[in-house]
């Protein structure tokens, strides 16, 4: 698979894939791979860099950044969102710091360092609704499949 423009039909940026290489705060996962799956709206493109920026100043674990949207908004399956580049998901935090999945329900789960992530989001004040079903997490709504990260969709 080549890898995918920068920038989409949108003026759309994909996410930076190889942030591990600048020592930024993130990794990327998901798919389709090669961020081909992470086109972002300017305004979540900024909020993500200053999450991350905040998150740097806090904690030695990266944060795990994956689907957002699809070159043009084309429909991402499975998600019913997803196409306005509004939307992203991120991994759990891990107590070992592996950049592995994890449930929220499991050992590696690190609750604490989660909902100070999520709490980071909610205070940009761009937030429109974060789904994750650990229902220990203030604010939050559960949703199907949404276990093992969680999703914000912000204010265009």
């Amino acid at each position: 698979m080549a890898e995918p423009a920068i920038k989409d039909s949108r003026g759309f940026f994909r996410l930076p894939q190889d942030p591990e290489q600048s020592g930024v705060g993130y990794y990327t996962y998901g798919t389709p791979s090669l961020g081909a799956g992470q086109y972002a709206h300017p305004k979540l493109l900024s909020l993500l860099n200053l999450i991350e920026f905040r998150w740097q100043g806090m904690d030695d674990r990266k944060i795990g950044i994956g689907n957002i949207s699809l070159a043009g908004g084309s429909k991402f399956l499975p998600h019913e969102g997803h196409v306005s580049g509004l939307d992203v998901d991120v991994r759990l935090i891990r107590k070992d710091g592996l950049q592995l999945p994890v449930r929220w329900n499991e050992r590696q789960y690190d609750r604490e360092a989660t909902e100070i992530l999520i709490r980071l989001f909610f205070e940009s004040n761009l937030v429109k609704v974060v789904y994750f079903n650990d229902p220990k997490i203030p604010r939050v709504k559960p949703r199907f499949r949404h276990d093992n990260h969680f999703h914000v969709t912000i204010f265009e």
